[in-house]
């Protein structure tokens, strides 16, 4: 069999191969209106024609196939409850309810999954939301790697709260919460047992509490993004595609932690392609950047957040380099470490 008909390691990354895969074969054969809009949580507009008031349901689904298990700043379990909530808050929803899909893996110690089930619960109660549902299923030894997590979402969007990558608009000015690239190196650092002085940590959390505190002091945000699988050039460049536009950002504004940029350096990663799990793009209206930027940096998870670029220009991902010079971003075309999440 030709190995253009294979799946790759690489259609599961984020990145080019990724939305083909989705684009061309998936989404083309279950289409429908709600589908097609490919945001981070899909937005219901009503329950089997019943209208919910005060708000529209957002939904969404995921599956956590992180290796290692246990990583410094989380595990599989808080990344399952975080990845979850973030994906429904990047609609601007307030997150509800989770289920809980656990595939494990004969052999498991059950002290580890005692600990896992503890972070996810310790990690559902900070953030505010209850599981409501669950699934458990055991497979052959081998199989899975330890434990795999499926999780669904549902939360609820305000009135008047519309967010989506396909609103993006000339002008608008791009932020980015702080940090890039913490998860995805603090998973290689963890994978490889790589001797640093110094412990990188995950960014893995909930922000929820971050959206909020945005939307109470600035309702008309354009986007939210958090710049996971792929990290930021892909997401900045799935924000440029929908919305139909260009996004210019500088290369002297993008926060990256020394210790993290050291370990790239080393090992030959681009930051702006490492994955996160705590940090949100905001995409916001010139006239709003000023309280958003006051907004996030009241909360402790948005403490360094930062204007990285603007909306507007020839259609694509630039990046303005220190030295002056325009440097396209494209998307992800491979893999840069699998099992981040």
């Amino acid at each position: 069999m030709d190995n253009d008909d294979r799946v790759k390691l690489a259609h599961g990354s984020g990145g080019a191969l990724m939305h083909e895969l989705i684009e061309n074969l998936i989404v083309p054969r279950l289409a429908n209106p709600i589908l097609e809009s490919l945001d981070d949580s899909a937005e219901l507009p009503d329950l089997g024609g019943h209208k919910l008031e005060g708000g529209r349901v957002a939904f969404t689904t995921d599956s956590y196939v992180v290796q290692p298990l246990f990583f410094p700043g989380g595990d599989i379990g808080k990344l399952a409850v975080a990845g979850t909530v973030n994906d429904l808050s990047m609609k601007g929803a307030t997150p509800l309810y989770l289920t809980l899909g656990l595939i494990i893996e004969e052999g498991l110690r059950l002290s580890v999954l005692e600990e896992i089930i503890d972070s996810i619960a310790e990690a559902a109660e900070a953030a505010g939301v209850s599981i409501a549902a669950g699934d458990t299923k055991v497979v052959e030894h081998g199989a899975v790697g330890g434990i795999i997590i499926n999780t669904a979402g549902i939360g609820v969007i305000p009135d008047g709260v519309s967010i989506s990558a396909s609103r993006a608009e000339e002008g608008d000015v791009v932020i980015l919460s702080g940090t890039i690239g913490d998860h995805e190196t603090a998973i290689l650092v963890a994978r490889e047992q790589l001797k640093l002085d110094e412990v990188i940590e995950s960014d893995c959390a909930c922000l929820n509490g971050l959206v909020d505190a945005v939307l109470c002091a600035y309702p008309d945000i354009h986007v939210f993004r958090d710049p996971t699988r792929g990290g930021l050039g892909t997401t900045l460049n799935e924000i440029a595609s929908k919305s139909g536009l260009g996004i210019t950002i500088r290369e002297s504004d993008i926060p990256v932690a020394r210790k993290v940029r050291t370990v790239c350096d080393i090992l030959g990663y681009d930051p702006i392609y490492m994955a996160n799990e705590g940090k949100v793009i905001v995409v916001v209206p010139e006239r709003g950047a000023d309280i958003v930027l006051k907004a996030m940096r009241s909360h402790p998870l948005g403490q360094d957040a930062t204007t990285i670029g603007t909306v507007g220009g020839k259609r694509g991902v630039y990046l303005r380099t220190e030295v002056g010079g325009l440097r396209p971003i494209v998307m992800l075309e491979g893999v840069q470490l699998p099992r981040i999440c």
